[in-house]
């Protein structure tokens, strides 16, 4: 529990079951995740690219290409557009938990004083029913957001982006005009953000190789032809 020395003994109460009331709610999401994984499996859904990239090693510019190539559908910062549009949430609001390190306090204490604030937990279901839709549509690139761990992986193909860090860092310097270290920082903070919101929903780790169909090194072949790799090994 938090230290709640400094909180006035009715704020203290309050957050004490604030505090209660998210440990439950993780423990429901949790249960309900694993509940809905059988009529996950069961849905009739299309064919899918999951795209899980390290930041920096050009995820949104391999899936733009392999739309435009196959004739697929792209949902990458697009979803949040969609579910802003749904929920009548803010895009900064649906930002600040978009694969973000998971922040207790935040989900607490932000939605607790700002009603327009969501929990990562809500955030995930309403989520989950746009990447299902999408899957059900079919011929749909999915960029992160552990999609593959939502959606039926037989009709899916997996794949995971990396690159050194100094290719990485170079892409981030470049696209948002970030001196080195503003770079390099910016980062590692997305990756350990975007870690620690797989372990934390899906109990999985981003970076283990085996949770993926293909892993391809965008610095070694370049965005067309990590996308050209993608498409001659996708099932027909």
């Amino acid at each position: 529990m938090i230290d709640q020395t400094w909180l006035e003994p009715k704020t203290a109460a309050a957050a004490e079951r604030k505090m209660q009331e998210f440990a439950l709610s993780e423990q429901i999401a949790d249960r309900a995740l694993k509940r809905e994984q059988p009529q996950r499996r069961d849905a009739e859904v299309g064919r899918y690219i999951a795209l899980s990239r390290e930041a920096g090693a050009g995820g949104g510019l391999v899936a733009e290409i392999l739309g435009r190539q196959l004739g697929w559908e792209v949902l990458d910062k697009t979803l949040l557009d969609q579910l802003a549009d749904r929920y009548h949430v803010s895009r900064p609001v649906l930002e600040a938990v978009d694969e973000t390190t998971i922040s207790w306090a935040y989900d607490i204490f932000g939605s607790w004083l700002d009603r327009e604030i969501i929990s990562h937990e809500k955030y995930l279901t309403r989520l989950s029913k746009i990447l299902l839709e999408a899957a059900k549509r079919g011929k749909v690139v999915l960029v992160g957001r552990g999609a593959q761990f939502l959606l039926p992986r037989d009709r899916g193909f997996a794949v995971r982006l990396i690159a050194s860090d100094k290719y990485r860092i170079h892409n981030l310097m470049r696209v948002h005009n970030l001196p080195l270290a503003k770079a390099r920082q910016m980062m590692q903070q997305i990756d350990r953000g975007r870690r620690q919101f797989v372990r934390h929903f899906f109990h999985q780790d981003a970076t283990d190789p085996h949770v993926y169909d293909l892993v391809v090194n965008v610095e070694r072949f370049g965005p067309e032809g990590t996308a050209e790799s993608i498409i001659r090994l996708l099932a027909p």
